[in-house]
């Protein structure tokens, strides 16, 4: 059975590549998780995890994450990636994520509406949300790149 991930960080990162695939390395690379193979999750943050802002999970471990990315080779084109967490008490938490061809703010709305979608499904009250995006203008080839990455305190 696999450990349950007690901490959680935001990594935001936003860049340029001559491809879109380097572009989102380079993203990547600017969130700080350049380094870890980044294992994509669905949207449950465990019971009574907590940010910890300092998190640096070993390189080359396998990071269970939550993101949104956009990529683009479209000169002059806005893109952006969000990604939020919504709380509630010691019970679960969720996370959301959105990405596209549109403002930080508009995907930022995206992501805080879906979490109050998200825990009204679940007849959850939703007690706190944090929010984070990041936006950039497309030279040649653009990442967006919102996540939230989990990891266990003895890993």
């Amino acid at each position: 059975m696999l450990p349950i991930p007690d901490r959680y960080r935001f990594a935001l990162g936003a860049s340029e590549g001559e491809h879109t695939l380097t572009a989102f390395d380079n993203a990547l690379l600017e969130a700080g998780i350049g380094n870890v193979n980044l294992v994509r999750i669905t949207s449950i943050l465990p019971p009574r995890a907590s940010e910890d802002g300092s998190l640096e999970p070993p390189y080359g471990a396998l990071v269970p994450a939550a993101y949104g990315v956009c990529t683009s080779q479209e000169p002059g084109e806005i893109i952006s990636a969000a990604v939020g967490v919504g709380l509630s008490g010691g019970s679960m938490g969720v996370i959301m994520e959105a990405a596209g061809r549109c403002s930080r703010q508009e995907s930022e709305k995206k992501v805080a509406g879906m979490l109050e979608e998200a825990f009204a499904t679940r007849g959850m009250l939703l007690e706190e949300v944090v929010v984070k995006g990041v936006e950039h203008r497309v030279i040649t080839a653009g990442a967006a790149l919102a996540s939230v990455i989990l990891w266990y305190r003895d890993g």
